[in-house]
């Protein structure tokens, strides 16, 4: 049995679902879920130049009406239940929690309690974090003692 620790920010697609689950062939995998919600308006300056970026212009403007900080957690409590269900469906074992503050705390002491074998980070490109490496993944890469894979999520 392969243990997982995948870190999201939204509902699993359908394609983020076969890509995770099919990582390791045929290899059992459970899957411990940390999903946390659109942070607070710090960050909506740092999507927007990521909608931008990507050429998105409509999601830039929009990124106003997203809930963020506490409005945000009924969505990400939706987001997760469906994400969990959707591995499960899938043939994999999931569990999954919602993290509010500091979830790279949250991942370190996830990985040690899971007996982790890997982490998976699956998000929307943040260009910004990225080149100045504080995005998720370059940045659970100094906390944990396993490997660390970033995958881009899909949309549907």
């Amino acid at each position: 049995m392969f243990n997982s620790v995948l870190m999201i920010e939204k509902a699993l697609t359908s394609a983020d679902v076969e890509f995770v689950t099919t990582l390791h062939g045929d290899e059992p995998v459970t899957f411990h879920v940390l999903l946390q919600p659109r942070g607070d308006q710090a960050d909506r300056l740092l999507r927007a130049i990521d909608d931008v970026a990507l050429g998105d212009f409509d999601e830039a403007a929009r990124e106003g009406e997203v809930p963020e900080g506490d409005e945000a957690v009924g969505f990400g409590e939706r987001a997760l239940q469906v994400s969990l269900a959707a591995l499960r469906a899938a043939g994999s074992a999931a569990e999954g929690k919602l993290v509010s503050d500091h979830p790279l705390d949250a991942l370190r002491e996830l990985v040690d309690k899971a007996g982790a074998d890997e982490v998976i980070v699956l998000t929307d490109p943040h260009y910004v974090e990225e080149f100045f490496h504080r995005d998720w993944a370059s940045r659970a890469r100094h906390k944990v003692g396993v490997p660390v894979l970033k995958l881009f999520s899909h949309s549907e």
